[in-house]
Protein backbone atom coordinates (compact mmCIF):
# COMPACT_ATOMS: atom_id res chain seq x y z
CA UNK A 1 0.00 0.00 0.00
CA UNK A 2 1.04 3.10 -0.73
CA UNK A 3 0.38 5.27 2.47
CA UNK A 4 2.29 7.57 4.04
CA UNK A 5 3.12 7.68 7.81
CA UNK A 6 1.03 10.59 7.93
CA UNK A 7 -1.85 9.74 6.03
CA UNK A 8 -2.20 6.15 8.04
CA UNK A 9 -1.99 7.69 11.28
CA UNK A 10 -4.80 9.91 10.10
CA UNK A 11 -6.86 7.25 9.21
CA UNK A 12 -6.21 5.25 12.33
CA UNK A 13 -7.15 8.96 14.52
CA UNK A 14 -10.33 8.70 12.41
CA UNK A 15 -11.02 5.17 12.84
CA UNK A 16 -10.82 5.44 17.41
CA UNK A 17 -12.97 8.68 17.36
CA UNK A 18 -15.50 6.99 15.17
CA UNK A 19 -14.98 3.46 17.30
CA UNK A 20 -15.15 5.79 20.76
CA UNK A 21 -18.63 7.47 19.15
CA UNK A 22 -20.28 4.65 18.52
CA UNK A 23 -19.07 2.67 21.92
CA UNK A 24 -20.90 5.80 23.43
CA UNK A 25 -24.09 6.10 21.46
CA UNK A 26 -24.55 2.34 21.97
CA UNK A 27 -24.02 2.34 25.57
CA UNK A 28 -26.03 5.64 26.20
CA UNK A 29 -29.35 4.18 23.69
CA UNK A 30 -28.84 0.97 25.81
CA UNK A 31 -29.01 2.71 29.06
CA UNK A 32 -31.96 5.29 28.47
CA UNK A 33 -33.51 2.96 26.35
CA UNK A 34 -34.98 -0.04 28.64
CA UNK A 35 -37.62 0.63 26.27
CA UNK A 36 -39.12 3.50 27.54
CA UNK A 37 -41.11 4.60 24.71
CA UNK A 38 -42.92 1.34 25.26
CA UNK A 39 -43.54 2.25 28.91
CA UNK A 40 -44.53 5.22 28.71
CA UNK A 41 -47.06 4.47 25.77
CA UNK A 42 -48.54 1.29 27.81
CA UNK A 43 -48.39 3.78 30.53
CA UNK A 44 -51.33 6.04 28.75
CA UNK A 45 -54.48 5.08 29.70
CA UNK A 46 -56.76 3.79 28.08
CA UNK A 47 -54.28 1.37 26.08
CA UNK A 48 -55.08 -0.63 23.08
CA UNK A 49 -53.37 -2.85 20.79
CA UNK A 50 -52.55 -0.05 18.29
CA UNK A 51 -50.42 1.75 21.27
CA UNK A 52 -48.79 -1.58 21.92
CA UNK A 53 -48.00 -1.71 18.07
CA UNK A 54 -46.04 1.62 17.84
CA UNK A 55 -44.22 0.95 21.57
CA UNK A 56 -43.31 -2.54 19.89
CA UNK A 57 -42.00 -0.35 16.35
CA UNK A 58 -40.04 1.95 18.34
CA UNK A 59 -38.14 -0.76 20.44
CA UNK A 60 -37.80 -2.33 17.45
CA UNK A 61 -36.12 0.73 15.57
CA UNK A 62 -33.89 1.08 18.83
CA UNK A 63 -32.61 -2.14 18.27
CA UNK A 64 -32.18 -1.70 14.41
CA UNK A 65 -30.01 1.21 15.32
CA UNK A 66 -27.94 -0.16 17.86
CA UNK A 67 -27.19 -3.27 15.37
CA UNK A 68 -26.13 -1.33 12.83
CA UNK A 69 -23.93 0.99 15.39
CA UNK A 70 -22.68 -2.97 16.40
CA UNK A 71 -21.73 -4.12 12.54
CA UNK A 72 -20.30 -0.38 12.02
CA UNK A 73 -17.92 -1.69 15.40
CA UNK A 74 -16.89 -4.76 13.79
CA UNK A 75 -16.06 -3.50 10.48
CA UNK A 76 -13.60 -0.91 12.57
CA UNK A 77 -12.39 -3.82 14.42
CA UNK A 78 -11.79 -5.56 11.06
CA UNK A 79 -9.67 -2.36 9.57
CA UNK A 80 -7.58 -2.73 12.58
CA UNK A 81 -6.69 -6.19 12.29
CA UNK A 82 -5.86 -5.51 8.19
CA UNK A 83 -3.73 -2.41 9.34
CA UNK A 84 -1.86 -4.97 11.93
CA UNK A 85 -1.61 -7.40 9.41
CA UNK A 86 -0.39 -5.02 6.80
CA UNK A 87 -3.24 -5.31 3.99
CA UNK A 88 -4.87 -2.39 4.89
CA UNK A 89 -5.66 -0.38 2.18
CA UNK A 90 -5.77 -3.11 -0.87
CA UNK A 91 -9.16 -3.89 -2.53
CA UNK A 92 -10.11 -7.59 -1.54
CA UNK A 93 -11.38 -7.96 -4.89
CA UNK A 94 -8.53 -6.91 -7.49
CA UNK A 95 -5.73 -6.58 -4.88
CA UNK A 96 -4.90 -3.18 -6.21
CA UNK A 97 -4.69 -0.02 -3.79
CA UNK A 98 -7.72 1.57 -2.58
CA UNK A 99 -7.03 5.53 -3.06
CA UNK A 100 -6.52 7.51 -0.32
CA UNK A 101 -9.43 10.21 -0.77
CA UNK A 102 -11.73 6.74 -0.31
CA UNK A 103 -10.18 5.98 2.92
CA UNK A 104 -10.20 9.36 3.89
CA UNK A 105 -14.27 9.13 3.43
CA UNK A 106 -14.98 5.53 4.02
CA UNK A 107 -11.93 4.09 6.02
CA UNK A 108 -13.65 0.52 6.60
CA UNK A 109 -13.60 0.88 2.80
CA UNK A 110 -12.66 -2.98 1.80
CA UNK A 111 -12.38 -2.10 -2.18
CA UNK A 112 -11.26 0.04 -4.58
CA UNK A 113 -13.71 2.42 -6.30
CA UNK A 114 -14.41 0.35 -9.31
CA UNK A 115 -14.71 -3.10 -7.20
CA UNK A 116 -17.62 -1.45 -4.81
CA UNK A 117 -19.22 0.07 -8.43
CA UNK A 118 -19.50 -3.37 -9.77
CA UNK A 119 -20.19 -5.10 -6.27
CA UNK A 120 -23.19 -3.15 -5.74
CA UNK A 121 -24.33 -3.49 -9.63
CA UNK A 122 -24.16 -7.07 -9.16
CA UNK A 123 -26.11 -7.15 -5.88
CA UNK A 124 -28.57 -4.09 -6.28
CA UNK A 125 -31.17 -6.22 -7.22
CA UNK A 126 -31.22 -8.60 -4.09
CA UNK A 127 -33.38 -8.37 -0.81
CA UNK A 128 -32.41 -6.64 2.05
CA UNK A 129 -34.04 -7.22 5.46
CA UNK A 130 -36.97 -4.33 6.06
CA UNK A 131 -38.24 -3.17 9.90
Amino acid sequence: MNLTDTQLSELRRKLDQRHASLLEEVRDELEESENQQYVELLGRTPGDIADESVADALADLNLGIVDRHIREIRDIEATRARIQAGSFGTCIACGADIDFERLLAYPTAKRCLACQQQRERTYAHQPTPKL
